[in-house]
């Protein structure tokens, strides 16, 4: 189990008792594993302070209006790629097929997309396979970093820590492309309703095939998680 991953994906998880409880002892965790550099530890202790002191319920609404209200936020990887299209749900049925190739079985109502739950898979995969999956969705981390440091947001930290981790050169001409889609005010409602009014995400068999960043990030992590390769998943 790579720790590491593991807890990055708790840090980007609905903030609940149980993590406040176990803030103390996340920064040991990462120094043991050595995988963070100590400067970018120290970028995410600010986050670790914020959920430790704060009341639940603070914590609980900053969350929903950074990551649910905000469609250019969303922790649903596809989200900045497909939106709400078709081809969105036969990306995640494939992903969903490599989480089982590997061992993995989801266990939460989240879609398979979701940053947290791709975290916790890597969090049970070799330590290369998780960098080289990062840094297929580098140009995601990078914008959505960029973003929350924009709004001061201590969560920027723990995607400083997840482009740290990731293997290989960002896809510049992506992110600029992301970078330029104009951000979501959360506290427009009324605007919200309008963006997300569109089709819903479908479980079919759509290849994504006319998507090739997500086709390529699907075909990497197959190959990876073939069953000859597969490991027994979380412990």
């Amino acid at each position: 189990m790579i720790m590491t991953f593991k807890v990055l994906s708790a840090l980007l998880t609905y903030p609940g008792r149980e993590l406040q409880d176990a803030c103390a002892e996340i920064v040991p965790v990462l120094r043991n594993e050595k995988l963070l550099s100590p400067a970018t530890i120290s970028q995410i202790e600010p986050l670790l302070t914020e959920l430790a002191t704060s009341d639940i319920y603070d914590l609980q609404e900053r969350f929903v209006t950074l990551f649910d209200r905000s469609r250019t936020l969303s922790l649903n990887l596809f989200e900045h790629v497909h939106g709400e299209s078709r081809d969105r749900g036969g990306a995640m049925v494939d992903l969903l097929e490599t989480y089982r190739a590997g061992g993995f079985e989801p266990a939460t109502t989240e879609l398979p997309d979701h940053l947290p739950v791709l975290l916790e898979f890597l969090a049970t995969r070799p330590l290369n396979e998780g960098r080289e999956t990062l840094a297929d969705a580098a140009h995601i981390l990078e914008a959505l970093h960029d973003r929350l440091s924009r709004r001061d947001s201590p969560y920027a930290g723990v995607f400083q820590a997840l482009n740290e981790l990731a293997l290989g050169e960002t896809n510049k001409t992506a992110l600029a492309e992301l970078l330029a889609i104009t951000e979501d005010d959360p506290d427009d409602l009324a605007a919200l309703d309008a963006v997300w009014e569109e089709s819903e995400v479908v479980f079919g068999p759509d290849p994504n095939g006319d998507c090739p960043q997500v086709r390529d990030i699907l075909n990497r992590m197959d190959d990876r998680a073939s069953p000859q390769h597969a490991t027994t998943g979380l412990k």
